[in-house]
């Protein structure tokens, strides 16, 4: 029996008005089109400064997803705390470069920090602690902020999509992603306290398309930790419809345990637990984003 936490994300849990759980009607996103070819990469950083929104195990399960259907990923981990390397199962060694080598470092090659994955089509540069003594070091480099964007240039053409883990903060280290990205993906928690910190955020990516990249969008607001059976979530999904329009995604990420048992076992949902309505609902979303024509 799949309970409420477990429904399917995108699925109206009521099942008798044809709506989902936005409040509009499920479009039918179809099966991506097989590439021709790939790159170039579209760069899409996953930030919210509010910790515990999904960010990490969206990159992942996302990548995942997207990889299955076709596309080459390259999984970026932009937080010091190097959860979304571990997730993956890889982890920098101490005699090995990390992203935090990549910045600091011009001679160092993305190429030798660049990591496989045991899932096909999906890469990752891994990192580690240090990372979070990138700011200080950049701090008096000029243009500090783009330090991520040209660590990232070399690569761009052997990918379709780069999905960037970020930290659960605006400093430093966000606004670098925000530079190299083209779009943004901001998951949010389903409850009002993570709404209140979605405006800061904005107010963030503002500053940087105003500044830095020009070109910068807001790709879409992913509600998690969605569970129908509560009024509040449904209140905080239909507020963000209200706020953010159409840039509110379809598909909607419920609360599940698989997310933390598939991290703790260094696997994706797509490997872990493939049938589970949550790796359906990753799946939905990487057809909405090829739908959209976010990713090509």
């Amino acid at each position: 029996m799949t309970t409420a936490s477990d429904a399917v994300a995108g699925e109206d849990p009521q099942g008798t008005d044809g709506l989902g759980p936005t409040g509009r009607p499920l479009p039918d996103f179809g099966v991506p089109p097989v590439l021709a070819s790939h790159g170039p990469a579209r760069v899409i950083a996953l930030c919210n400064q509010k910790g515990g929104v999904g960010k990490t195990t969206t990159t992942m399960n996302l990548g995942a997803a997207l990889a299955e259907y076709g596309r080459r990923v390259l999984l970026v981990d932009f937080d010091p705390q190097g959860a979304l390397s571990a997730g993956l199962g890889v982890r920098p060694g101490d005699d090995e470069p990390s992203l935090y080598q990549l910045l600091v470092d011009k001679q160092t090659d993305v190429r030798d920090v660049l990591r496989t994955t045991d899932v096909p089509g999906v890469d990752v540069l891994p990192t580690d602690i240090h990372l979070s003594a990138a700011e200080v070091h950049l701090v008096n480099e000029v243009a500090r902020e783009m330090a991520l964007a040209r660590v990232l240039r070399p690569v761009l053409d052997d990918y379709d999509a780069v999905l960037i883990d970020c930290q659960p903060s605006l400093g430093l280290l966000a606004v670098n992603a925000l530079t190299a990205a083209h779009g943004v993906l901001i998951p949010v928690e389903c409850e009002y306290f993570a709404l209140r910190g979605v405006a800061l955020l904005q107010q963030t990516i503002e500053k940087v398309t105003d500044r830095l990249n020009f070109g910068l969008e807001i790709d879409g607001v992913l509600p998690t930790m969605y569970d129908p059976r509560t009024l509040h979530s449904r209140e905080v999904v239909a507020r963000l419809v209200d706020v953010f329009g159409d840039k509110v995604f379809h598909t909607v990420i419920s609360r599940t345990v698989k997310f933390p048992d598939s991290s703790a076992a260094s696997q994706p949902m797509t490997t872990y637990a493939p049938t589970h309505p949550g790796t359906q609902a990753y799946r939905q979303l990487a057809r909405e984003l090829v739908a959209r024509g976010l990713v090509a």
